[in-house]
């Protein structure tokens, strides 16, 4: 069975899906806000929910926000499988194209976050060489982003701040990386690791740069066949 897409409310989308504690997560009133239901009654359909006290207590946050008067007001964050849940007792078309909405944008999320913790994860080789090439403790903050952003510039073209600009990326993402095609971020860790052992034994930052450079033309350049 097909239905046409629906999209999801353009002045109420913006960060509908959001990460949190390495999770993706919705509130309440996101849900209340694209659902077109009073937040008071999806915030009773939640209380009503008959589901066990540990599903609840792990899938649904108690928590609070501001409202227009600068009040604060109960809502509830909410896992995937809250939401499902919840959104379950939601009937007609228009639910059910809004529920694949939120399921795509759960999923975008969750790929997002899956990036984000391989940016750490593969950051933290280089990061730990960095310091190591730096016995006598004299490393400083410019160390770590002039080695990053050379490697953003070899593999991507651009610095960071070039790249978050051209691309539209919060100047608040403590990352560009997440928001890297998945050949963007490939050519980047392996240049990552190329680096961590190029930092301790090349000292000169000019000389990595020229080294790097031949290494990642090579790489990316196709092999001619004979």
């Amino acid at each position: 069975m097909t239905t046409n897409s629906i999209a999801l409310r353009p002045e109420k989308s913006k960060s509908l899906v959001f990460e949190k504690s390495d999770r993706p997560m919705t509130d309440s009133l996101k849900v209340a806000e694209q659902f077109g239901k009073d937040h008071k009654n999806v915030m009773r359909d939640i209380k009503e929910l008959d589901c066990s006290s540990e599903f609840s207590r792990l899938n649904f946050e108690p928590s609070k926000r501001k409202d227009e008067r600068g009040k604060w007001q109960p809502i509830y964050n909410m896992t995937f499988d809250g939401f499902i849940f919840l959104v379950m007792g939601y009937r007609g078309r228009k639910a059910a194209q809004l529920k694949e909405a939120y399921i795509h944008e759960f999923n975008r999320m969750a790929d997002f976050i899956r990036k984000l913790e391989t940016a750490k994860a593969e950051s933290r080789e280089l990061t730990d060489a960095i310091k190591f090439a730096h016995a006598d403790g004299e490393y400083h903050n410019y160390h770590f982003s002039n080695e990053f952003d050379l490697i953003n510039r070899i593999a991507l073209g651009a610095p960071a701040k070039k790249i978050r600009k051209e691309r539209g990326i919060p100047e608040t993402a403590d990352s560009v990386r997440p928001y890297l095609t998945d050949a963007e971020i490939a050519s980047v860790v392996r240049l990552q690791r190329f680096d961590a052992g190029l930092v301790v034994t090349v000292q000169d930052y000019e000389e990595r740069r020229r080294i790097m450079t031949a290494y990642h033309a090579r790489i990316t350049t196709p092999a001619i066949s004979a």
